[in-house]
């Protein structure tokens, strides 16, 4: 009795396997939980500033490594990097940490104006940043939201950076899990908004 294999052509065995798989793919794709997303709050109450800045302020994207400028939430175990399955930012981390320093500007009523790209200000400065960690890090004794954001205050007018300063925080976490560990990047990066919008404000 000859084989199924030999009786049929080679192509058709092929696309029969291809369509068999594809199936598969599909029924699992369809049967997967969506991701979870978790919100980055950014600050809980206006930051306070001793005096209003005249200066109109442009915020670029800030910039990021490609582990970072996802929605996915990394994990750091040493040199390894990692994310969490099944959840995610509603926002890349890097359109999401833009919103959140505009939003802590805005609440500090700091600045004149504060705004992205062709929002239409008369712009004096930009505040330029660069996320160097964003992360849950796991170590064998402790875990902690780590966050390094490098920021820049750049004159408009001249192209001349006039002052820049990194900032950093380090917040314990309990449990190894996509909630605790953003609430653990919550609370850093309120942190770091509070002392850049402190810092920043006099300095434009």
């Amino acid at each position: 009795m000859r084989s199924v294999g030999r009786s049929l052509p080679v192509g058709l065995v092929s696309a029969i396997l291809a369509a068999t798989l594809l199936s598969g793919c599909v029924s699992k794709l369809l049967t997967s939980p969506p991701p979870v997303t978790y919100d980055l709050a950014g600050v809980e109450s206006a930051p306070s500033v001793k005096r209003r800045a005249s200066a109109q302020v442009l915020v670029p994207e800030p910039f990021a490594l490609q582990t970072l400028a996802s929605q996915r939430i990394v994990v750091t175990r040493g040199s390894l990097v990692a994310y969490y399955p099944n959840a995610q930012y509603p926002d890349t981390l890097p359109r999401l940490v833009q919103s959140r320093v505009i939003q802590a500007f805005e609440k500090s009523k700091g600045v004149r104006a504060i705004g992205r790209p062709g929002e239409g200000l008369s712009i004096d400065y930009q505040l330029l940043t660069n996320i160097r960690t964003f992360a849950f890090n796991v170590t064998p004794t402790s875990r902690s939201a780590e966050i390094e954001i490098f920021a820049q205050i750049m004159n408009d007018r001249t192209g001349k950076v006039v002052e820049a300063k990194l900032f950093t925080a380090s917040v314990p976490v309990a449990e190894d899990s996509a909630p605790a560990a953003v609430a653990g990047l919550n609370a850093g990066l309120d942190q770091i908004l509070g002392e850049m919008v402190a810092w920043a404000v006099p300095r434009l």
